[in-house]
């Protein structure tokens, strides 16, 4: 198995930069179809477990339509296995905040093209200073 393939990294790094930016803009549509459809999806958020696509896409729906996350990234890290299966982990702070938080996906090549099979998101405590 081919680790890292630089056609399949940019593609998995274009589907999470996509996710990124509906995330971003509260675009529950497109959030929704850049899960995979399937019973087996899997997604921890910061205050709940949701099991299949169906349950993910009912809690973005209950969400308030204004809910925006808007966050920086601070680290990416994407990696591949083979042609058909990537992760994408980042390190982030949303704007306002000193917590930490972290993502991770799992991505799957799926016939409508890269899906996220799982996903997590938690909180580090505060932050601490950067050194120079």
């Amino acid at each position: 198995m081919e680790i890292n393939i630089p056609e399949v990294v940019a593609e998995v790094t274009a589907a999470f930069m996509s996710y990124e930016k509906a995330l971003n803009t509260n675009d529950v549509a497109a959030l929704d179809a850049l899960f995979w459809k399937s019973p087996h999806t899997l997604r921890y958020g910061i205050g709940e477990q949701l099991y299949g696509h169906d349950q993910i896409a009912a809690f973005r729906a209950g969400r308030d339509p204004g809910f925006v996350v808007d966050r920086d990234l601070l680290k990416t890290w994407i990696v591949t296995y083979g042609r058909d299966f990537g992760t994408a982990n980042c390190e982030f702070r949303r704007h306002g905040q000193t917590k930490i938080g972290r993502q991770s996906h799992t991505w799957m090549r799926t016939a409508d093209g890269w899906r996220i099979v799982a996903a997590h998101v938690s909180f580090l405590g505060e932050a601490t200073p950067m050194r120079k």
